[in-house]
């Protein structure tokens, strides 16, 4: 399962910055509106200590990562929901995302042009916010009249779409965002398949002045970032993209050594990446081997079968067995073998429940 986030936000607010540090790339980052017109996509692989450590005791040839799809979207205006700075065709990138990574500015700078006129993040996550809402009714509007006449046919799945249509259509035109909607396992998947940007969730990104992150002080903006997306019912982290950006062009030596001067214990971005792990309830287990060591993404609460169609839909099909060792029990005992003859390696059927970390050698039969 593939993480992809969208990265949004005001125009010169640092999205392709940090969008360049992600992924090493060189994306214009420039001092005037709507810089960033085609989208960027970019490829990043999932920070993990644990393939290093499970490298050590398999030494196979190959290890893989599991990875972060990051698209660099222009940045929205007010007025995007209407076609304003070619908002319509930027909307339409962001429903291609599972989730949102919203920039906001969070720092002073005379250099840098504001489209709003000064720094207020709240205002301006808000605005974003709402011009989502706004592009979302719009959809809602349209299935409503499409829906509507489907119910003529008498077809108990058009009702109950209608039905949802109608309530959402309601609860969106109340100011609510479309997550906060209270549905039922019914509902949920009629929910997905109207692709509402309101329904994604939210990591905002607050991206700071270089001396609140080496300093390790927050600043007003900051705070009043935290409070409106904990009120939102999003998560909310802070960076500096132009400091994550001089990191990650740097040699592994080398910043290393950046890191250790700035007080830091890693890079912000491994934050963000980690970040929207949790925002998407994410986890990883890994399969091990002579030939490839490799992390597998899937969602919390996945079962073994599951799990095994991460890999491939035979063994999904085919599933017989899950054999599980406990990551730590891999670690402190040093190897397979040892994990084995002390009886800690388990047989585990169709219920078991993937927990994060877990090594799992499948049998299955086609």
């Amino acid at each position: 399962m593939a993480l992809r986030c969208g990265i949004v936000g005001l125009p010169n607010v640092g999205k392709s910055t940090i969008f360049n540090a992600l992924t090493a790339s060189s994306v214009p980052a420039e001092n005037y509106p709507f810089c960033t017109i085609d989208p960027h996509v970019g490829i990043v692989e999932l920070p993990d200590y644990r393939l290093e450590k499970l490298a050590e005791i398999f030494k196979p040839k190959k290890v893989t990562p599991s990875t972060v799809e990051f698209i660099d979207i222009a940045g929205l205006v007010r007025g995007a929901s209407k076609g304003e700075g070619l908002g319509n065709q930027f909307l339409g990138q962001i429903r291609q995302a599972a989730a949102i990574i919203h920039v906001v500015r969070c720092f002073e700078d005379n250099n840098v042009t504001h489209v709003e006129g000064g720094v207020d993040p709240v205002r301006d996550a808000d605005l974003i916010e709402t011009e989502l809402l706004l592009a979302d009714l719009d959809t809602l509007e349209k299935r409503y009249t499409k829906a509507e006449k489907g119910t003529r046919s008498g077809v108990k799945k058009e009702h109950l779409e209608f039905d949802i249509i109608k309530k959402l259509l309601d609860h969106c035109n109340e100011g609510h965002r479309a997550r906060s909607f209270q549905a039922n396992e019914d509902e949920i998947d009629i929910i997905h398949s109207l692709h509402l940007l309101t329904h994604k969730p939210i990591l905002y990104v607050a991206n700071v002045d270089e001396t609140e992150i080496t300093h390790n002080k927050r600043g007003e903006p900051e705070e009043k970032l935290a409070t409106f997306a904990e009120k939102e019912g999003n998560l909310a982290i802070r960076l500096c993209g132009k400091l994550e950006q001089e990191i990650a062009v740097l040699p592994d030596e080398e910043k290393s050594m950046f890191l250790e001067e700035f007080n830091l214990t890693e890079p912000g971005l491994n934050k963000l990446i980690h970040a929207g792990f949790k925002l998407l309830e994410l986890e990883t287990f890994f399969t091990c081997g002579p030939t490839e060591v490799r992390a597998w993404t899937i969602k919390q609460s996945a079962t073994a079968p599951e799990a095994a169609g991460e890999i491939h839909t035979d063994f999904q099909r085919g599933f017989i067995k899950a054999e599980v060792i406990k990551y730590n029990d891999l670690v402190r005992l040093g190897s397979e073998k040892a994990v084995k003859d002390a009886g800690l390696a388990k047989l585990q059927g169709k219920e078991y429940v993937v927990k994060n970390g877990d090594c799992i050698y499948f049998h299955f039969n086609v």
